[in-house]
């Protein structure tokens, strides 16, 4: 069964009198486990795309199943409980607390989801120690370059062991080499945990380490196709 479903998807925007279609005749299967890229130019519907699977926004039309759950006529309530449950978030601009210290920001979802302390605190050390940020625990977010935030970022999307990370031009804000580095290191997490991510995102360099490649374009899409495990190495 596949993790994430969209049948006969679409957005609409109401723009003054007119409309804006953002997205249409969406179908898409995505399977636990996969690395994948939604891609294409700016306005051409990927970042919606994403919104709508990370049930940040809800489709105009059509149906979104993840692990077999619909998504759609949920309360704002009922949509935030399940992002807090299901999916984790990477944002471009990090998107965290400046008066938290890194392990404080990387614990916030399981302490939304009312997690002890000390089990927090422990799964947040495993993953600063995969992540390299062991020692960074008690700095804050200005304190750390750039990377380093972004790192701090994945763990926080990863704390809880969502189903899905959902990845919103994760290296914009980053230099070339960063950027390699930390997609390397979610594609080592994606293999050896299993984790599923899906990016939105223009970057070649997302796209070169991809696994599966969604481009689109004005709203639909344009193509799907798998990329072998040596395109990344």
């Amino acid at each position: 069964m596949s993790l994430i479903k969209l049948n006969n998807v679409g957005k609409i925007y109401p723009l003054g009198s007119q409309q804006v279609v953002a997205l249409a005749d969406i179908d898409l299967e995505i399977g636990a486990g996969e690395f994948t890229v939604f891609a294409g130019p700016s306005g051409s519907g990927k970042t919606t795309l994403l919104n709508l699977i990370g049930c940040l926004d809800q489709p105009t039309s059509g149906s979104i199943r993840i692990d077999g759950r619909e998504t759609g006529g949920r309360t704002a309530r009922e949509m935030a409980d399940f992002r807090l449950h299901h999916i984790g978030f990477i944002f471009q601009s990090y998107n965290l607390v400046p008066v938290l210290t890194a392990a404080e920001n990387a614990e916030f979802t399981l302490m939304l989801q009312k997690i002890p302390k000390t089990a927090r605190r422990r799964r947040v050390e495993e993953l600063f120690a995969a992540l390299g940020l062991s020692g960074l625990e008690d700095r804050r977010p200005n304190d750390l370059s750039g990377g380093q935030q972004q790192r701090v970022a994945i763990a926080r999307a990863m704390a809880a062991d969502p189903r899905v990370i959902l990845a919103d031009e994760p290296t914009a804000n980053l230099d070339s080499q960063t950027s390699e580095d930390l997609l390397r290191l979610m594609r080592r997490l994606n293999e050896e945990q299993g984790t599923t991510f899906i990016f939105s995102s223009h970057d070649p360099q997302v796209i070169h380490l991809a696994r599966r490649v969604i481009r689109l374009k004005d709203g639909r899409l344009e193509s799907d196709r798998p990329q072998s495990p040596a395109a990344g190495t």
